[in-house]
């Protein structure tokens, strides 16, 4: 059994013991599903993980395994925050996520925020509490039990392109179902080799023409498209990483980053669909502004005006998830940094990057899991990622 194969093991230990408690699990896809065992042993604690763990890092340290090391030091700063450790959000989010809650600059997520605005505006919809309404309005909403098949079609209409841009021919196949629980994500897809599995959560989930064309994109070509890819190259050859992938880990900004700008790259002629990327690169900037105050001891009061000032549609609820999200929760605290670190590092190439630089660097997307340093490492001159860094402003929203 080779050292990888020993991690693969103990993360399918320390998945059954979560699942055994009733908590989140720890493996999102599995590459080689029927590879381990039928029964897997559940470890016998947390602390018996980190132990192991520990001990595997410096086996992989020893071999200089850095696809190892990545997996492993993000493995045991997640466990460990869930033993009760919580670490500076800077040094947790490097070693889960693969890079620092540095930020961007205020005049940089304001003009990001003027961008979406005008994309908004040219569309007739205006600035406002009513905003996420007229969105609403004027992208044609769909009723649920409609959802599924318009979302398939959707993905077959843009797929020859994914699969051309990407250079994948992996097949798979997709489950479309509903939950209903009381959980932060509307869309969530998972699964194992080429069978993937896209839930809708309907408390969250909202549905609209665009909103169609944007997770047809965003779930199943983006994501279910990609991991399908990888677990067919994972049966090909012996690939050096590990092959059961946990949102905790530096392969997520590349994955949500991609997920989100892939419409400006499929879509660019799609005039709504762009205006809802340049929406949501916005709103993620302001959740990272957000993630960082409340994680540096911002007061409530202080960080709800700042989210009114830069969102006037977003409802207390919405806020109040944000910040809880962010702060209380060991795994969002590490996984929700991916989006707006992701977003702003491939909106910024979908926009900027010539096209052998773009072409170069979701061609190997779609050949392996990257970290924020293959990333860095295939467009040198690209963004920071996580951002430049800059100081917190806090604003106030205007008087009526």
């Amino acid at each position: 059994m080779t050292l990888r194969d020993t991690v693969e093991q103990l993360i399918r230990e320390w998945d059954a013991h979560e699942q055994a408690r009733g908590a989140s699990t720890i493996i999102d896809f599995d590459c080689l599903p029927g590879t381990a065992p039928a029964d897997i042993t559940p470890a016998e604690s947390r602390l018996d993980v980190y132990h192991q763990l520990r001990e595997l890092l410096t086996d992989a340290e020893r071999d200089g395994d850095r696809p190892l090391c990545d997996r492993l030091r993000a493995d045991i700063a997640y466990v460990s925050a869930l033993l009760g450790e919580r670490q500076p959000l800077d040094d947790y989010l490097t070693a889960t996520q693969g890079c620092p809650a540095a930020g961007w600059p205020d005049d940089y997520v304001t003009a990001i925020g003027e961008r979406a605005k005008s994309a908004l505006a040219d569309l007739g919809i205006g600035w406002s509490a009513d905003t996420d309404a007229e969105m609403t309005k004027a992208e044609g909403p769909i009723d649920i039990t409609d959802a599924p098949d318009a979302i398939r079609a959707a993905a077959a209409d843009r797929e020859p392109i994914a699969r051309e841009v990407t250079g994948t021919t992996a097949p798979y196949t997709l489950t479309i179902t509903t939950d209903d629980v009381d959980a932060y994500w509307a869309y969530w897809l998972d699964g194992a080799g080429s069978a993937l599995r896209l839930r809708f959560n309907r408390r969250r989930a909202t549905f609209t023409q665009v909103r169609i064309r944007q997770f047809a994109q965003h779930e199943i070509l983006g994501h279910a498209l990609q991991c399908a890819t990888y677990a067919a190259r994972a049966r090909a050859t012996d690939v050096p990483w590990v092959r059961l992938f946990s949102v905790h880990t530096p392969r997520e900004i590349m994955s949500e980053g991609l997920a989100q700008a892939f419409p400006l790259i499929l879509s660019p002629t799609d005039t709504p669909l762009v205006a809802r990327v340049r929406l949501d690169h916005y709103l993620q900037l302001v959740r990272a502004e957000l993630h960082r105050a409340i994680n540096a001891g911002a007061s409530i009061p202080d960080c709800v005006d700042h989210a009114h000032a830069r969102v006037p549609w977003w409802t207390p609820a919405v806020i109040g998830d944000v910040l809880t999200d962010r702060n209380t929760d060991p795994l969002l605290r590490s996984y929700l940094w991916a989006y707006p670190a992701g977003i702003d590092w491939f909106v910024t190439l979908a926009d900027t990057a010539d096209p052998t630089t773009v072409g170069k660097v979701l061609r190997a997307a779609y050949t392996q899991p990257l970290t924020p340093a293959d990333l860095t490492t295939l467009w040198p001159t690209g963004p920071t990622l996580g951002g430049p860094g800059a100081p917190l402003r806090l604003r106030k929203p205007p008087v009526p």
